[in-house]
């Protein structure tokens, strides 16, 4: 393979000359072998650090502290990013050492070699176009690194929104369906009063609703970034009023409204922000993975359990047990949930674990956030397509819980009181007979009245029964 010799103060390495990467991209994947991945796993990301390049390379014409002819092929090279080329050209892992140096400096080399052949020379030839001198002009990593993963998370965060919309609209749609169905509520797993499966279903597609407003919400908070506070918030080696221009281009470059922070050294080390996403990340896991227990519990059996609904059938579910088949795809979501109950612990000690003015944490933090989005956006499709969608509900075992359950009789509480209503529970309980049967022989109430009483479709609806 065909090298080229690149070096900076710790020495020369040889490079591929093919490469558009540099030497300390090379460094980097030397040191950082951990994840079995890369960055370009996360073009959102990479993106975003070519819409900051760009905006900064704009910034610093207009201020006088680069050359015209530099920025427009830095401009040209980040042009090709944005729009999806040179991505096999990010080999470093997204968990390093370093606050993320590693890949801002692996973006910078890649601009930086790009930009030269736009401009007629070879890559390697950083007299014409350095990456540290030029791509990285008025900038560290310690501000362009945070700008571009807000960035990227506003996206991404912007597509699970979407997904979560079409689970809930699938919720929505068997809310509809189910609408007349009768069934047994349950509490703390017994039964409590009857209702509609289209009721449960609703809640469900309302719970998906609430957490997407939630997601909306934090999305905003990482419209504020910390661009121009360079190394620590000081803003040292960028020219006076740098952080106001650059935020202008930036914001014309990416179409978002972001804002300055009003103090660049408390948001140069601050992760608030990361905490407060991974915190709904949590809460929408937490509550997804319960509608995925609901699920295994309403379809339980089918001949010893619940059975009100019925899962698709997709696959077999045992290697000795003939005709069973399992749950899988909530089973799979509870798993997806799971894993990012998890991250919210790694993205809490990551976000403590700064220290000082910067939290050199920030790596593990977005590696963790944009692997539980992506997951959770694929568990939010996979449920719907694979499971929702062919949800099918058992009419007749539905009526028949309910009109076999003792829960009916607190319907009878406002006409006979808690007092006879629980012996007559209780009885039931006892005896195995229905309520009907035993407040008819106790003669509490007419045969008439308690069809009306007992009717499954007048508990469903807020009303206090009366005679």
């Amino acid at each position: 393979m065909e090298t080229r010799k690149e070096h900076d103060f710790l020495g020369e390495l040889d490079i591929p000359a093919e490469a558009y990467y540099g030497v300390q991209t090379m460094r980097a994947v030397q040191n950082f072998r951990i994840s079995n991945g890369s960055i370009s796993q996360f073009p959102s990301f990479i993106r975003g650090l070519a819409v900051v390049k760009k905006a900064a390379a704009f910034a610093n014409t207009e201020l006088g502290v680069l050359e015209p002819n530099i920025c427009t092929a830095i401009c040209a090279a980040c042009d090709e990013l944005l729009e999806g080329k040179m991505y096999d050209q990010f080999p470093v892992d997204t968990i390093q050492g370093g606050a993320g140096t590693s890949m801002n400096m692996n973006v910078n080399e890649v601009i930086a070699n790009r930009a030269l052949e736009i401009m007629g020379h070879k890559k390697g030839e950083y007299e014409f176009c350095h990456p540290n001198n030029h791509v990285n002009c008025s900038q560290s990593t310690n501000d362009a690194y945070p700008t571009a993963l807000r960035i990227a998370l506003y996206h991404e965060l912007g597509d699970l929104a979407q997904h979560m919309a079409y689970l809930q609209q699938g919720f929505a749609q068997k809310s509809l369906e189910f609408a007349d169905i009768v069934k047994m509520g349950r509490t703390q797993l017994q039964d409590a009063v009857p209702m509609t499966l289209g009721q449960e279903f609703s809640a469900y597609a309302a719970t998906i609703g609430e957490d997407i407003q939630r997601l909306e919400e934090v999305r905003k908070l990482v419209l504020e970034i910390n661009f121009g506070a360079t190394a620590i918030g000081t803003g040292i080696n960028a020219p006076p009023d740098y952080a106001r221009v650059v935020r202008n281009h930036l914001r014309l470059l990416s179409g978002l409204d972001v804002v300055t922070s009003e103090n660049l050294i408390e948001a140069t080390w601050d992760t608030g922000c990361y905490v407060q996403i991974s915190s709904v990340l949590k809460r929408t896991a937490i509550k997804l993975s319960k509608i995925c227990n609901d699920l295994r519990l309403l379809s339980s059996g089918p001949r010893t359990g619940i059975n009100e609904i019925n899962l698709p059938p997709l696959q077999p579910g045992s290697s000795i047990m003939p005709g069973k088949v399992n749950p899988v795809i909530p089973e799979v979501v509870n798993q997806v949930c799971f894993d990012i109950i998890g991250k919210d612990v790694t993205i809490s000690l990551a976000a403590e674990a700064g220290q000082l003015e910067l939290n050199v944490m920030e790596p593990i933090i977005a590696h963790t956030l944009f692997h539980g989005i992506q997951r959770l956006q694929r568990a939010c499709v996979t449920l719907q397509d694979k499971c929702i969608s062919g949800i099918t509900a058992n009419r007749e075992r539905c009526y028949e819980l309910v009109v076999n359950s003792i829960g009916i009789v607190t319907n009878l509480v406002p006409i006979l009181g808690f007092e006879k209503a629980a012996v007559i529970a209780q009885t039931a309980l006892a005896t195995g007979r229905s309520v009907a049967d035993i407040a008819l022989e106790d003669r509490y109430l007419t045969k008439e009245q308690l069809d009306k009483l007992l009717s499954p479709e007048s508990m469903i609806h807020p009303a206090r029964a009366k005679l």
